[in-house]
């Protein structure tokens, strides 16, 4: 392989060389970033490791290194790690974690029949699986017949395993079956749902505080619908944002004390629709509707439209992921469509990023995709530990960024000031070589990455607003007993479209109070109070 004097993290290069003479059992150093050219032979190499660990550069011989094999998703049409510098790459990351890694990439179309063949033979099994999205009623049945390792008995060693045992434990119910954590996030932020709304038309209606609960709410919609904060003159602008998607409801339920999907009241598990504060919500709701703070043809507006009345200049207010929220930001500061402020025109106008309400929030599940060790291929202690130790040691700052940035002075570089620039933005063959290496990556404790790139005001706030919203974001309860629920596996789908019918149709006056009740009774007689039992029949037992 060319080499072209590559530049690659010493500390890398350094605990590589450590691991091999100590094996799997000790956490290397990740500090530092002195940018060594691999041209270097292999003896200045092992010089330098033995002086940074203190050794003489004597070793005594390594126990056996392990090979994991690993099967995760391929969203890159096959060119995931591939290229002239993909297999240095790899053995970096081989090297940093201990073991010898062989990775089957599978398409994310053909991945559930991959899973059914893997479950079909368990003898040739992948020690680790990847799987998307959340987990389902196939896995929970795989789990309960033995086919995992129940982490629960290893990850929670915060000295063996550092960054795994951050889990947050929340997140961990949610992959848990009979009392077995049977799986390792791929996480992903928390604190993600959440408030934004135009700060510029605040201001031009007499707004100065950030509102703190659903009636301030209610009074900045109305302002942003009757107020003209646009100051055109013209009776042309709206409160709240909405398409047909209704999970910006969702979001405003929790505000009024609703569960996230499902709650606990009395002890039990009861879906949201069931708590007394369920109705309250959507009084509220229906309320903004009646008075006109929300588009009166929302059903009918696509969810490809979403963010376009926000930054068209027609409503105020984005309820959704506060990413999106940014997202307008950044569309109001581009340079070649700047959106003047409509307090100040040589400003752009701007976006308060607030999250919470009543100090609450929708929480995500707090994953997205999960790993699975296989119980009858990591059928060792030491077949676990070398998967453990691949799957904690790769969530580590240098060899994470290795994984998702690529190799320094090749495919990212420091700017003046420190921070991380991409070099290969435009050069996807050059990408290629460490694209896909992300999908074996927890991202468990999640953090920014070192160097990082700049942030701007925008970005800066939007990571200030996750970390506020984690603190008060409400989870799902039920999920971990849903994905056991025979009945959800079949009907749920089904069932959960007369509560969001009906929801609908009760905010838009289709339906009264009557109605909607009638619309709950016909969900616990088709299979809704099945589902109530399984759940809550699991719940009891943990």
């Amino acid at each position: 392989m060319k080499k072209r004097g590559l530049r690659v993290v010493t500390s890398v290069i350094m605990a590589a060389t450590m691991l091999a003479a100590s094996g799997c059992g000790s956490q290397p150093s990740t500090g530092g970033d002195s940018g060594a050219d691999t041209s270097a032979s292999d003896t200045e190499k092992k010089d330098d490791a033995a002086a940074e660990s203190g050794d003489s550069g004597e070793t005594e011989t390594s126990a056996e290194r392990q090979t994991v094999t690993f099967m995760t998703l391929d969203f890159n049409a096959g060119a995931s790690n591939t290229g002239e510098y993909a297999e240095q790459i790899l053995n970096d990351v081989e090297d940093y974690c201990g073991c010898d890694i062989e990775i089957e990439w599978v398409l994310n179309d053909v991945a559930e029949e991959k899973t059914t063949l893997a479950l079909a033979n368990p003898a040739t099994m992948p020690m680790i699986m990847t799987y998307s999205g959340e987990m389902t009623g196939q896995i929970a049945n795989a789990a309960k017949a033995g086919a995992y390792v129940n982490l629960n008995d290893y990850i929670w060693d915060s000295e063996k395993y550092p960054n795994l045992s951050q889990l947050n434990e929340n997140v961990a119910k949610n992959l848990t079956v009979d009392g077995a954590l049977i799986a390792i996030p791929r996480t992903r932020d928390i604190g993600r749902y959440g408030v934004s709304y135009r700060q510029d038309w605040a201001e031009a209606v007499g707004i100065t505080e950030a509102p703190k609960t659903a009636e301030d709410m209610y009074n900045l919609m109305y302002k942003f619908t009757y107020e003209d904060p646009d100051g055109n003159g013209q009776d042309d602008t709206y409160g709240m944002e909405m398409t047909s998607y209704t999970g910006p409801f969702d979001i405003i339920q929790t505000w009024f004390g609703c569960g996230n999907g499902w709650a606990e009241v009395d002890g039990k598990l009861v879906p949201v629709h069931m708590q007394d504060e369920y109705i309250e919500a959507l009084d509220w709701i229906k309320k903004c509707y009646d008075d006109g703070l929300m588009p009166a043809d929302w059903t009918s507006r696509t969810t490809d439209t979403w963010s376009e009345g926000c930054k068209k200049g027609e409503s105020g207010v984005y309820i959704d992921v506060m990413d999106g929220g940014r997202r307008i930001w950044d569309y109001f500061v581009n340079e070649s469509s700047f959106t003047p402020s409509v307090v100040n025109a040589e400003e752009p106008a701007s976006m308060n990023l607030l999250g919470a309400v009543n100090g609450k929030t929708l929480a995500t599940s707090g994953y997205n995709g999960y790993f699975t060790l296989s119980a009858s291929t990591c059928d060792t202690p030491e077949k676990i530990e070398a998967a453990l130790t691949l799957l904690d040691r790769i969530n580590d700052n240098d060899i994470r960024r290795l994984c998702e940035f690529g190799i320094e002075g090749i495919n990212w570089e420091k700017d003046a000031d420190g921070n991380l620039v991409d070099l290969d933005i435009e050069d996807t063959a050059l990408a290629n070589n460490y694209l896909g290496l992300n999908q074996i990556v927890p991202n468990i404790p999640r953090r920014d990455i070192e160097p990082a790139a700049v942030k701007n005001e925008r970005t800066q706030r939007q990571a200030e607003v996750y970390a506020e919203n984690e603190a008060v974001a409400v989870f799902n309860p039920a999920l971990p007993y849903l994905a056991n629920s025979t009945t959800y596996a079949d009907l749920g789908s089904t069932l959960n479209d007369i509560i969001s019918q009906a929801r609908t149709q009760y905010i838009c006056g289709q339906i009264d109070k009557d109605g909607l009740e009638a619309a709950k009774q016909q969900w616990l007689d088709q299979g809704g109070q099945a589902i109530i039992d399984e759940v809550n029949a699991q719940y009891s037992g943990n």
